[in-house]
């Protein structure tokens, strides 16, 4: 099968429709990722049909969770995940990719203006030293333990803003070192089509 087919099962599996365009955008992120990976070492999968479900359809489930937002910080967005493929599929989402990495930050830039991304800017930089922008949500995939993720990007929310950490298994230890000025929303396991392995979204926001 190739990687459009896989793509579009997954998407259907999902309930996710996107338009061809954005589809064949995805795609050719993924080209990009595969073509600059060796030089920026941005990810330890070389199997461009793995790339698909561990990095395409891994990043869209965060979809659901920013129905609603209007500006989005990818904390330790590394190779651009999760931020482009939400950024894509969200045009009008303001999307501000943020790594403290500059060879990543270098290929982020180059993505973006590739991918003709106009609502993505890229920081680059600590997560802590960032502080011209805030977001309606800040999320991080695999970036740092949820109550350092917590302490590192707090002044980055909106007043009404919210946390999404997209975590592996079920973060028991985590949970229970966050915050007590924090609130867990909710923990939900996500379903990633031709992944194998448990994906869970931790929704947190700043008690009142």
């Amino acid at each position: 099968m190739d990687n459009k087919q896989k793509l579009q099962d997954g998407l259907q599996e999902m309930g996710l429709t996107l338009p061809l365009p954005q589809q064949l955008l995805l795609l050719e992120y993924l080209a990009l990722l595969k073509k600059w990976n060796s030089t920026y070492n941005l990810t330890a999968l070389r199997d461009e049909g793995k790339m698909v479900s561990h990095h395409l359809l891994d990043s869209l489930t965060l979809l659901p969770y920013v129905e609603n937002a209007k500006t989005l910080i990818d904390v330790g967005s590394g190779g651009g995940m999760p931020g482009i493929p939400t950024a894509i599929c969200r045009p009008d989402l303001q999307i501000t990719l943020l790594d403290s990495n500059t060879k990543k930050t270098s290929f982020l830039q180059q993505a973006v203006i590739e991918l003709g991304l106009a609502n993505v800017t890229v920081a680059s930089g600590r997560v802590e030293a960032l502080h011209e922008n805030k977001a309606d949500v800040v999320t991080s995939r695999a970036f740092a333990e949820l109550a350092d993720f917590i302490g590192l990007s707090r002044h980055l929310l909106n007043d009404n803003g919210c946390w999404a950490a997209m975590k592996g298994v079920y973060p028991y230890e985590e949970l229970t070192h966050i915050p007590d000025d924090v609130e867990v929303l909710k923990v939900e396991k996500l379903a990633v089509p031709m992944l194998k392995a448990e994906r869970h979204m931790v929704l947190m926001k700043p008690k009142c």
